[in-house]
């Protein structure tokens, strides 16, 4: 205990370590790759904004750019674009830093207290280092989430809904945020913000381009992402699909299974959790949703792969740090940052990924746990601290330690 009890204290008071730790590792994964000449991604969403200005389509393949396609909507043109301008590898490093101090800004925002948001950055900072050196966009998507349920709760709706509308038209991922609806104290300025942004953010690429492009360009990704989910359900071999149906498919050795039914089932798992919307001022009640939100996106669509696990991870590392101590609850922390930060790496061997981690996508199996344990938990009113007689803020795991 006393060993345990000065790493939470070191870790409380050392903000400065974490900022080291956690920067340094999105710097070093992506100048790492920019070495090796690995930043394919950074040169397909450099390419959006260039494709856009010369109204050229964005949704096709350009091999003599870059390898693969955009699947991005045309509003992450104006994302990209102090990215793009600069010279390539200092526009990589950048995106990929920017990506880190998103997330790091997102999680301090958290109704949490700092020793909490430390070990989130801690346990997330594995899957930081993988998502900085793919130059990933999901780390803006992730913070946009989390800044999506911060400004909510606190009544920044505005703000709110500009991470909605903004993560849809990009990846649509963001989508998720309407989830947080029930807990904005002024609804009516939340739907406001929705058709605010909606319009801004549709007619803002405009300005670099004309209108008749920027609908093409629409009605052109619509038609990409429905090509690449069919793309996505037919290769079970590939490192696409790292879903709950990816998984289902890959260990019961079914791949007729259709798409649809494990992603409605998902929905209809998450819509439970509204039946106790009557809790949905109570602390724990919003940071189990949130969980559930982050988890969501990744678990049921299969154009989720290793690096997307950057918006998942925190989903159990919120979930563990509101705990009330349990041994299980640490075990099964252990093992699922083992199997969703590592199971990719070498650390568990080669073999591993190559036999069990990619062939049954593996990193999907613990979020898939934890997200219907949510779902009981919510449902048998196990996140509430007062059937316990404690306060809200001991209700951690880490509180024996934090408060001796």
């Amino acid at each position: 205990m006393p060993v345990k009890r000065n790493i939470l204290a070191f870790l409380g008071g050392k903000d400065w370590l974490i900022v080291i730790l956690w920067f340094g590792l999105a710097f070093l994964g992506a100048i790492t790759e920019i070495s090796r000449g690995n930043y394919n991604n950074f040169l397909i969403f450099r390419n959006v904004f260039y494709h856009l200005v010369h109204q050229q389509p964005l949704y096709i393949e350009y091999p003599a750019e870059y390898f693969d396609v955009n699947l991005y909507g045309p509003v992450f043109s104006l994302m990209i674009a102090p990215f793009a301008v600069l010279p390539v590898k200092l526009g990589a490093l950048l995106w990929a830093m920017a990506g880190a101090g998103a997330i790091f800004y997102a999680i301090r925002q958290l109704p949490l207290e700092k020793l909490q948001q430390n070990i989130i950055l801690l346990l997330c900072s594995q899957e930081l280092l993988g998502a900085s050196g793919w130059f990933q966009l999901n780390q803006f998507i992730l913070a946009g989430i989390l800044l999506t349920f911060a400004f909510t709760i606190r009544g920044k709706d505005y703000l709110a809904t500009l991470c909605i509308i903004l993560g849809t038209l990009t990846k649509f991922y963001g989508i998720v945020g309407l989830a947080f609806f029930f807990f904005s104290s002024h609804p009516k300025r939340f739907i406001a913000g929705l058709f605010l942004w909606s319009v801004v953010l549709f007619l803002l690429p405009m300005a670099i381009s004309t209108p008749a492009y920027i609908v093409q360009s629409y009605q052109e990704w619509f038609a990409a992402l429905v090509h690449k989910n069919e793309i996505n359900q037919a290769d079970l071999r590939s490192f696409q699909d790292i879903s709950a149906g990816g998984f289902i498919k890959r260990l019961f050795k079914v791949p007729q299974l259709n798409d649809l039914l494990v992603l409605v089932s998902g929905a209809l798992l998450f819509a439970l959790q509204y039946l106790r919307l009557k809790d949905r001022h109570h602390p724990n009640y919003r940071l189990y949703l949130l969980c559930s939100v982050l988890l969501f996106p990744v678990l049921f669509s299969s154009s989720s792969e290793s690096p997307t696990y950057i918006i998942a991870i925190p989903a159990i590392c919120i979930w563990y740090v509101i705990q009330t101590p349990a041994r299980w609850k640490n075990i099964f922390l252990f093992f699922s940052i083992l199997l969703v930060s590592f199971s990719h790496s070498d650390l568990l061997t080669p073999w591993f990924r190559s036999h069990v981690a990619v062939p049954y996508a593996i990193k999907a199996l613990p979020c898939l746990v934890l997200y219907v344990m949510l779902v009981y938990r919510i449902l048998t009113r196990q996140f509430d601290a007062r059937s316990e007689n404690v306060e809200i803020k001991s209700q951690s795991a880490l509180a024996p330690l934090m408060h001796s």
